[in-house]
C-alpha cells in the first residue's frame, strides 16, 4: 500500500510564516511577544497562525502569568518525517515499475 502524507499538516506547514515559527520553536520555547519580535508579524495575525499550529498538533501552549509560551511538539514533525521517508522508499522501489501504455 502506498504511504500517505497528512495533507492537513502539509497545508499548515506550507505557509511561510508558520514554517518560520516552527523553525524558531525548534530552537527554543518562545512567548507571543518573542514571536512577534522575531517574525515582524502583527500580534493578531500571529495569534491566528498559532491557533492553526495548535489545532494541527504541531505546537502546544504553556501559560506563564499573563504570557503564553509556545513549544514545538517534536513527535508531530517526526511522524511527518516518517511519512515522507516511507513515501521516498516506495518511490525507490517503484522506479522499476512502469505501467505499459495502452
Amino acid at each position: 500500500m502506498l504511504p500517505s502524507v497528512d495533507p492537513d499538516l502539509i497545508r499548515v506547514l506550507g505557509d511561510p510564516l508558520r514554517l518560520r515559527i516552527v523553525t524558531l520553536l525548534a530552537r527554543e520555547t518562545l512567548c507571543t511577544t518573542h514571536l512577534v519580535e522575531e517574525t515582524g508579524a502583527k500580534q493578531t495575525n500571529l495569534s491566528n497562525h498559532m491557533k492553526l499550529l495548535r489545532e494541527a498538533g504541531v505546537v502546544e501552549t504553556e501559560p506563564c502569568g499573563r504570557f503564553t509560551y509556545y513549544k514545538l511538539r517534536p513527535e508531530a514533525l517526526a511522524g511527518l518525517s516518517e511519512q515522507f521517508a516511507a513515501l521516498a522508499e516506495s518511490a525507490r522501489t517503484a522506479a522499476e515499475n512502469k505501467r505499459a501504455c495502452p
